[in-house]
């Protein structure tokens, strides 16, 4: 950070560069950089890494911004949480997921991770595993063979059964469950539809889609008091994660979280929990479905390991393509494709100057399409991941979970539950594109196929 005082800050300054001096892509003299990355974002971002290098200067409107193609430039803004704090695209999940562990910041966010990181050690999620192999086996007897299908709902709604019943012990049929379904997808349409609109979170305004999306959250917020409040008259304690929350104690006054935190931390697993998944598994049903290779090496280990029977978690180790094919999955389309963070404060990043409330863009799909980490970047090889390539790479370089202290809480239960479904849909059923159906990414809170994604499906 540029101290603004004394002479050893001088003479500091003098060593710097400033950010705004360095080369980057024309802009429009009002609205700047807004309508190249309005239009085609991560198209926009790839070409200014390619064209200018590690650090370019943006200007999205009004708001200074850069572009970090750098691994330790990444690595520093991810781990300096109290100078680089959630974007204002991500800051206005608020009216939707409160100040859970998404969009809170400083000693509001530090207390509720500690009190939420041992609900998911990694033991205590393992028992999770049979209860989402047993919903996707659930869901298959409703696929038929020869059948033509948009398989995302099928994932949505795969996924959020396996939240519901992990957070609440809820079947997905239940009335609540319906309801909160209904919110979170309301709530993607209204965040994706600002997302068009260049971020403009005017959610006050009686819009009919604002009006709709208040009502959802609403609605939402209900079935939440109610259940925490069912759990905490009856005592009952079924060992889902609620449950869990609400026995977390903090270890250095022995509080607890009051019913708000439990909401706003639900509302953020439920929403995290379910569309990140659910995504992971669709691009890589397409590019199983465009690589029958890589799918026939799939199907010979998912023999050799299971045979006939059912995936377990005991079989996760063992099955170490499925693995790789997830990871390779999420490095070609990672479920968040663009993490945003603002400066606080005039600060330096690297050798570089940087204004206070600078919008600081840390792109997954640029990075981890970037041919001077990955050998034939756009080429779907799930090889490359033997012998522990991750831990050869530098850090800021494959960041699907994010990194640094607020790296994704929920890494393990994602993983774990991908290699599950993965492994499970895979012995039962062929999944074959439509021919001639469009496949675009849609970049908005998260990575989605933006007009679903049509199979055919073939009983194995």
């Amino acid at each position: 950070m540029v101290v603004k005082i004394g002479y050893g800050a001088i003479k500091k300054r003098q060593m710097t560069k400033d950010l705004f001096d360095l080369p980057g892509p024309e802009s429009n003299t009002l609205v700047g950089n807004l309508i190249d990355f309005g239009q085609e974002p991560l198209g926009f971002l790839t070409k200014c890494e390619r064209e200018y290098g590690e650090i370019v200067p943006l200007r999205l409107g009004l708001t200074p911004a850069c572009l970090l193609s750098q691994p330790d430039y990444i690595e520093q803004v991810f781990k300096d949480r109290l100078l680089f704090i959630k974007s204002r695209g991500f800051r206005a999940l608020r009216t939707l997921l409160g100040e859970g562990l998404f969009t809170s910041e400083g000693e509001s966010w530090f207390r509720q991770r500690r009190l939420a990181q041992p609900v998911f050690h990694q033991k205590r999620i393992a028992g999770y595993g049979e209860s989402m192999v047993a919903n996707t086996e659930q869901m298959l007897n409703e696929w038929k063979d020869g059948e033509t299908r948009d398989i995302q709902p099928d994932m949505m709604r795969l996924t959020l059964s396996i939240v519901m019943k992990s957070l609440f012990n809820f079947d997905v049929s239940q009335k609540e469950a319906k309801v909160v379904a209904h919110a979170l997808d309301v709530a993607m349409d209204w965040f994706d539809s600002k997302r068009k609109q260049n971020f403009i979170f005017w959610e006050w305004f009686p819009r009919p889609e604002n009006v709709r999306y208040k009502n959802a959250i609403a609605q939402m917020d209900k079935t939440i008091y109610d259940i925490i409040e069912q759990r905490r008259t009856s005592g009952e304690e079924p060992g889902d994660l609620l449950s869990m929350l609400m026995q977390a104690r903090d270890e250095e006054d022995g509080t607890q979280m009051t019913d708000k935190q439990l909401r706003d931390e639900v509302a953020t697993l439920m929403l995290a929990g379910h569309e990140t998944t659910a995504n992971t598994l669709l691009w890589t049903w397409m590019l199983l479905s465009q690589h029958p290779e890589v799918q026939n090496k799939l199907l010979e280990e998912l023999q050799d390991v299971l045979g006939s029977r059912s995936p377990s978690v005991a079989d996760i180790s063992r099955l170490r393509y499925t693995n790789m094919v997830i990871k390779e999955a999420m490095r070609l389309y990672p479920p968040v494709a663009l993490l945003g963070r603002e400066a606080v404060q005039d600060c330096q990043i690297g050798d570089y100057e940087v204004p206070a409330g600078c919008l600081i863009m840390m792109s997954q799909w640029v990075m981890h399409r970037n041919p001077r980490y990955f050998e034939d970047p756009e080429e779907f090889k799930p090889e490359r991941w033997a012998d522990d390539l991750e831990k050869q790479l530098p850090r800021g370089v494959y960041f699907p979970f994010g990194d640094g202290p607020r790296i994704c809480i929920g890494k393990g239960f994602a993983l774990m539950e991908a290699v599950l479904l993965l492994a499970t849909i895979a012995q039962k059923f062929q999944l074959t594109l439509v021919p001639d159906h469009p496949i675009v990414p849609q970049n908005s809170l998260t990575l989605r196929p933006e007009y679903g994604l049509k199979v055919v499906l073939h009983k194995r």
